[in-house]
């Protein structure tokens, strides 16, 4: 039942994927930030609590509902699992944003492509050329589908939706607490960013080996054990190393911003990145989207023949 409420949940999220104007966690964060101003003392333990006082309910929540409707109905214990992956994926966001940021830089729109491209990824794009445009568009494209999609269907799989809510959760508490300046908040936000890097340990692994099935195995292993570390944050730079490495692509580099020449490692093999890696991007993440899903197909097999 739960590979077929996945299947279902993606085809949903391809036709009809969420508004770009929904913030389903616009809440959450402002009850993050709550919560950081009542237990941020400074000190590890305080981080640990708040932690799992951000998570816990919502996550019991989601995983009690769970249960009781599998025991009324599988059906309704199917539609329920087919709700929160809906919610939880942005796949289908993600393909609208590439389809807009790639269609920009075709039509040599580069002003629209840059605030295009700052919308999508929060960060100031309006001093990047097209080609840097391309680069930045590529690398969110295999971030996002790496943490969005790959790293829920996991979690699902792993724990059911209670799992890939929990997942999502604890990467927004990554991003709100694991950053904070610790100077200022001491080590509240450890935590949050110790206990993320726990959770995305394998699916970050998967997805990399998965990039070197569907692409080129070779050059995707070379740059995942002779890049990946240079990275900022290992989990992404093994996801990025492989992805650039399976589709012969540059990505990383120096980058030009108003503020200066931000200085980032050079990733993958092969080519310059452009507009047309944009679309190869896209097509590596819907092939290795179909290698999980014959993979799960074929567990959801054995399980049904096994009993």
């Amino acid at each position: 039942m739960s590979f077929t409420a996945l299947l279902a949940a993606l085809l949903l999220e391809h036709f009809r994927p969420l508004p770009r104007a929904f913030r389903l966690f616009g809440w959450f964060s402002g009850y993050a930030h709550y919560l950081e101003r009542q237990f941020n003392a400074g000190e590890h333990r305080h981080g640990v609590l708040a932690w799992f006082l951000a998570l816990s309910p919502f996550v019991f929540l989601v995983t009690l509902i769970s249960l009781l409707l599998n025991m009324i109905s599988g059906l309704m214990g199917w539609a329920w699992s087919l709700t929160v992956l809906y919610f939880l994926m942005g796949f289908g966001r993600l393909e609208e944003n590439a389809a807009a940021v790639s269609s920009a830089l075709r039509n040599q729109q580069l002003d629209q492509a840059q605030l295009l491209l700052a919308q999508w990824t929060g960060r100031d794009c309006a001093a990047n050329s097209a080609n840097e445009a391309a680069r930045l568009g590529i690398e969110e494209i295999l971030a996002s589908a790496y943490r969005n999609l790959f790293g829920v269907v996991f979690w699902f799989t792993l724990l059911g939706p209670g799992g890939a809510l929990l997942y999502r959760l604890a990467q927004l508490l990554a991003q709100a607490w694991g950053t904070l300046n610790e100077q200022e908040s001491g080590d509240f936000g450890k935590f949050s960013a110790r206990a993320f890097a726990w959770m995305e340990w394998l699916p970050a692994r998967l997805t990399a080996i998965s990039f070197a099935i569907v692409g080129n195995f070779e050059d995707a292993m070379y740059c995942w054990r002779s890049q990946a570390k240079q990275w900022m944050e290992e989990s992404l730079g093994i996801v990025l190393a492989s992805g650039a490495g399976a589709m012969g692509v540059k990505l990383g580099e120096a980058l030009v911003t108003r503020a200066g020449i931000e200085s980032r490692p050079e990733i993958g093999l092969g080519d310059d990145a452009d507009v047309d890696y944009m679309d190869s991007a896209i097509s590596l993440i819907w092939r290795t989207l179909a290698l999980w899903l014959a993979v799960l197909l074929l567990i959801t097999l054995a399980r049904w023949t096994g009993a």
